[in-house]
């Protein structure tokens, strides 16, 4: 979204390209949420405090107990991130952009640092959120396993997409391996 050299991006109907810097942060804080590699939690917060900080820029944010409970972190909300397992701060961020609830979820290697069950528990989550909520959820990963359960997979190679496939019946979740 910043420094577009060629082309545009279109979202919603919106040249988000030609937004006026002021405008696309805005845009960014009210409509878009980011699960970023590295968590970038806030170190002197908790788990809580760092997902409710999200939700005073949005909107129409979700209830951030209630999103850390389905991420799995019920019992750590209280804990900074220094007390957390990689794979837990990782909930946190998940938990923080989710409860934005934003129209667009960009997620990079959402299920990196989660062990196998948790990362279907993750996918799970942002799969039913996003059906449920009307989100957008685009997920970027090397994880070709991840395919199936797409309703759209988009390939690209030295940043041009090259590959486009529709997935008119999605695989649950529960049914993909890797």
């Amino acid at each position: 979204m910043d420094g577009v050299t060629s082309g545009s991006v279109v979202i919603d109907g919106k040249n988000i390209s030609k937004f006026k810097k002021k405008d696309l942060i805005k845009y960014r804080r009210e409509d878009i949420g980011f699960v970023f590699q590295f968590y970038n939690l806030v170190q002197n917060l908790t788990a809580l405090e760092n997902v409710e900080l999200a939700t005073q820029i949005c909107k129409h944010p979700l209830d951030t107990k209630l999103i850390l409970e389905k991420v799995g972190l019920k019992d750590r909300m209280k804990n900074f991130p220094s007390q957390l397992s990689g794979g837990e701060q990782q909930r946190v961020a998940i938990a923080r952009a989710i409860a934005k609830n934003p129209k667009l979820l960009l997620c990079d290697e959402p299920t990196g640092a989660l062990d196998y069950k948790t990362g279907k528990q993750i996918l799970q989550l942002l799969q039913d959120t996003c059906r449920k909520e009307k989100m957008t959820v685009i997920i970027i990963t090397h994880n070709s396993a991840l395919t199936p359960m797409a309703d759209r997979v988009i390939h690209f190679k030295n940043g041009t997409a090259f590959d486009i496939q529709q997935n008119p019946n999605p695989t649950p979740i529960a049914e993909i391996e890797w």
